[in-house]
């Protein structure tokens, strides 16, 4: 059973997540909160494996959340929501570790199957926040690099640019019209020349090197 914890200061928003996740076959919720001035405690209590984190919160925000959540919980998968694409918080969230970002009005099926992307190691994103994010971290890193620096093949950086893109080895298997386990290897391929051992890590050094 693949444990969420929620963390947004709407109530009723916060009840409509916890019923679609307990709703969903093989998903419990183990713990909503309003905000993040308790969060590591909260995290130690109910032992989440995603976090569905909104970003603009009272008190302590999701940001901060996610950075006191990284000090403590490495492997606690973050998923952020928020309803604008804020350039300031989005590019804050990527340095504080989160792993996938959405808008709220994303749709609950397109929510749930991110939640299964971002625990399996994706770093989904809705596209015209992972368009906002390349931009932004394009601008701020000022990188000129290319993959050649890394030695990628261009198979390598067509699988990076997908992941960067928020998909899951399944779906760019179908892309690429390629085997499940050829994507896999191709992807074990890329963290050994970027030097990673996550999907989120591997995006973070894309967009921040100018890869993709």
């Amino acid at each position: 059973m693949l444990r969420i914890a929620i963390f947004d200061d709407h109530a009723q928003r916060r009840e409509s997540l916890n019923m679609l996740i307990d709703a969903t076959d093989g998903m419990v919720c183990v713990g909503a909160f309003a905000d993040c001035r308790d969060v590591v405690k909260h995290v130690a209590q109910c032992d989440p494996q995603v976090i569905l984190m909104d970003i603009d919160m009272p008190h302590v925000d999701g940001v901060e959340g996610v950075a006191l959540i990284r000090k403590q919980f490495k492997d606690v998968r973050i998923l952020m929501q928020t309803v604008l694409e804020d350039n300031e918080r989005l590019f804050a969230s990527i340095v504080a570790g989160a792993d996938g970002y959405l808008l709220k009005q994303t749709t609950p099926e397109r929510l749930i199957a991110a939640i299964e992307e971002v625990h399996q190691g994706g770093a989904p994103m809705t596209p015209t926040i992972a368009r906002k994010v390349l931009q932004l971290v394009g601008v701020r890193s000022g990188k000129t690099g290319g993959a050649h620096d890394f030695h990628l093949t261009g198979r390598e950086q067509e699988i990076l640019a997908l992941l960067v893109d928020g998909l899951s080895y399944k779906q760019i298997a179908e892309r690429c019209s390629i085997s499940y386990p050829t994507v896999n290897t191709h992807i074990t391929h890329i963290y050994k020349k970027l030097h990673v051992d996550s999907v989120a890590a591997a995006v973070k050094v894309a967009m921040q090197e100018g890869l993709v």
